[in-house]
């Protein structure tokens, strides 16, 4: 556990999912990884506008805190995969009442989903 989630515990468990999942990217992350297992080029094209070094860093925090599993297979050149645990794929249900709730605000703001 990161010490920023540690941390949380002592304030209520919304901090504590704010710490794990707030962030920059993370629940994008956590979306595209309930499709599916992907390598990082992947997952990279399908969050989108993020640099390798915020979605690496992003990928390690899910990880310590127990939401995003990582696999390096001993090949060359080097394979790694994301996927998500039984925790992380347990967000499903919070993704999607988030995603409702994001078209929702959008049309009382007058504008169309981009979804």
């Amino acid at each position: 556990m990161r010490d920023a989630t540690r941390h949380a515990q002592s304030i209520c468990p919304v901090e504590v999912t704010v710490s794990v999942i707030g962030g920059s990217w993370k629940l994008t992350i956590v979306e595209k990884l309930l499709t599916g297992t992907l390598r990082f080029g992947e997952l990279r094209t399908a969050v989108g506008d993020i640099t390798d070094r915020v979605l690496t860093r992003q990928l390690r925090e899910l990880e310590a805190d127990g939401i995003v599993h990582r696999e390096v297979y001993p090949q060359v050149p080097p394979k790694v995969e994301y996927s998500l645990t039984p925790l992380g794929a347990s967000l499903r249900g919070l993704t999607e009442t988030m995603g409702r709730w994001g078209e929702e605000w959008l049309r009382a703001q007058g504008e169309e989903s981009r979804v």
